[in-house]
């Protein structure tokens, strides 16, 4: 069961890899990054109880918070150009 689960996420992570090389724009692109992200959090997750190792759900959690984390910045830096102070070089000592 746990074996046909894990060939569902790797079709679902395939169709994911074709939505962000085909989308049209870049917020579909980081939309279907973050999908495969997620995908590979669920397969982690689905490889750990195959193979009968709970750690692997540790690993999956770890990848779950940076898949976040980078996506948010991501999104952002798209937003606004930049990840940090706006003028930063222009009033340096108003910080």
């Amino acid at each position: 069961m746990f074996a046909v689960a894990a060939i569902a996420i790797l079709v679902a992570m395939l169709l994911a890899i074709v939505r962000a090389v085909l989308g049209p724009t870049i917020y579909d692109r980081i939309l279907a990054v973050n999908v495969f992200g997620t995908k590979a959090v669920l397969l982690i997750a689905v490889l750990g109880f195959l193979t009968d190792r709970p750690e692997f759900l540790d690993l999956a959690i770890v990848y779950a918070l940076i898949n976040f984390i980078a996506t948010i910045a991501i999104m952002k830096f798209f937003r606004f150009a930049h990840l940090g102070h706006p003028h930063a070089d222009d009033n340096f000592g108003d910080l």
